[in-house]
C-alpha cells in the first residue's frame, strides 16, 4: 500500500512507522504524501481510536532528505513547507484521537518538530533530539518556533535553536520535550500498552480535549470558558457520557465505545 511508511492497525490502535531506515527516515515528497494519506485514513476510520507514530531502524526521523533538495533545486523551501510539512503537522494536531510518538532514535530538524506535534512523546533511552536547522543556515520550521517557546520559554528555546546542539533523553525529559523515557527494548511494548489504554477511553472526549487545548493557546480566558461550555454541550449527547455517568452511579468500570 505504501512505499515509505508502514500502516498497521491492531484492534483500535493504529501504528504508523516512518520506513526509510537507509536514510534515517528522512522526509521526501513520497513520504509526505503517504503520511498525509495515513492521517486522513486515521481520521475517517471509526475503528481507529489511538495512533502510534514511530520510525524504523536506528532513527525516528532525521528531517528533510537533503539529497532530494540537491536533486530538485528549483522547488523553493517555502513551497516544500506549505505543500508538505505544514499540512501534515496540522493533521496531527487536528486529529481528534490521541497521537503517541514512540521516539526510537535520532529526531532531528523537522523530525523533532513532528515529534513535538504529537500529543504524548515516549522516548527510548537512546534518543537524541536536535534543532538541526541552524547547522545548514536555516530557521527552525514545521512548528518548532511555535511549540518550543511555549514549552521552554524564549531564552531556552533560543539557545537550543541557535546552537543546534544534541539533546540526550535525560535532558529532554527535564525540559519536557518528552513525557517519559523507557529502556530501548521496551519502547514498543510500553507505547502499545499506553495506546491501548487510550483506545478504551471516550474517544470523542479525547478529541474535544485536543480541540480545547489548541484553541485556548490563542484566545482569552473568557473565550476559552465559552468554548468549554460549547464542547460540554456536544459531549453531553454522546453514548460515552451516558455510559460514564451510569458506570459512576453503579460503581463499576465504564465500557466506552468511542461514540
Amino acid at each position: 500500500m505504501y512505499e515509505t511508511i508502514l500502516y498497521e492497525r491492531t484492534d483500535a490502535v493504529l501504528k504508523i512507522t516512518l520506513n526509510r531506515p537507509d536514510r534515517f527516515n528522512a522526509f521526501n515528497a513520497q513520504m509526505h504524501k503517504e503520511l498525509a494519506d495515513a492521517f486522513k485514513n486515521a481520521a475517517k476510520d471509526d475503528e481507529v481510536r489511538s495512533v502510534i507514530l514511530t520510525g524504523a531502524g536506528k532513527a525516528f526521523c532525521s528531517g528533510q532528505d537533503l539529497k532530494e533538495v540537491k536533486d530538485d533545486p528549483n522547488t523553493s523551501l517555502a513551497d516544500r513547507l506549505r505543500k508538505n510539512y505544514n499540512p501534515n503537522i496540522m493533521r496531527v494536531r487536528e486529529l481528534e484521537k490521541p497521537v503517541i510518538c514512540a521516539i526510537n532514535g535520532v529526531a532531528a530538524g523537522a523530525g523533532m518538530s513532528l515529534a513535538m506535534a504529537c500529543d504524548l512523546r515516549i522516548a527510548s533511552e537512546q534518543v537524541t533530539m536536535l534543532q538541526a536547522f541552524v547547522n545548514v543556515g536555516l530557521v527552525p520550521d514545521t512548528g518548532s518556533t511555535w511549540v518550543l517557546p511555549r514549552l521552554l520559554g524564549y531564552h531556552k528555546a533560543f539557545e537550543i535553536c541557535s546552537t543546534g546542539r544534541p539533546i540526550k533523553a535525560e535532558e529532554a525529559l527535564k525540559l519536557n520535550l518528552v513525557d517519559e523515557i523507557v529502556a530501548h527494548d521496551q519502547l514498543e511494548s510500553f507505547t502499545l500498552e499506553l495506546a491501548t489504554k487510550y483506545a478504551s477511553a471516550p474517544t470523542k472526549a479525547i478529541g474535544a480535549i485536543k480541540r480545547a487545548l489548541n484553541k485556548a493557546s490563542a484566545v482569552s480566558l473568557e473565550e476559552a470558558l465559552d468554548y468549554e461550555a460549547y464542547l460540554q454541550d456536544i459531549l453531553g449527547q454522546t453514548e460515552d457520557y451516558r455510559e460514564g455517568v451510569s458506570a459512576f452511579n453503579e460503581k463499576r468500570k465504564p465500557n466506552f465505545k468511542g461514540r
